[in-house]
């Protein structure tokens, strides 16, 4: 059940920060602007989502190997760090993405 909160805070959050837009686009009897700005939240909602999911997996393989064989940190923590900076260049571009969607 947490999980599915989660989601669904981290979806709505995300389209909040263009809320403005669509509350002037609305007023302004301009419906396409308001689905803009939906779709840039959407978009930043579910990269954000599927970052954050995929750095903890990540991050917990990474320590479960290193739990494992501690000889081997040095070889488990570089290849993570790449890996979790590659991750997080992702969540950026559909951030700039979002930012593009405007019409």
């Amino acid at each position: 059940m947490k999980k599915q909160v989660a989601v669904l805070s981290t979806l709505f959050l995300a389209m909040g920060a263009q809320a403005q837009e669509v509350a002037v686009a609305a007023t302004a009897g301009d419906s396409s602007k308001g689905l803009y700005a939906i779709a840039a939240g959407l978009c930043m909602g579910v990269a954000v989502l599927g970052g954050a999911l995929a750095q903890a997996k990540a991050a917990s393989a990474a320590l479960e190997g290193i739990s494992r064989n501690p000889a081997a940190d040095g070889k488990i923590f570089t290849p993570m760090l790449i890996g979790l900076a590659f991750i997080e260049s992702l969540v950026l571009f559909a951030f700039a993405l979002a930012f593009l969607l405007k019409p």
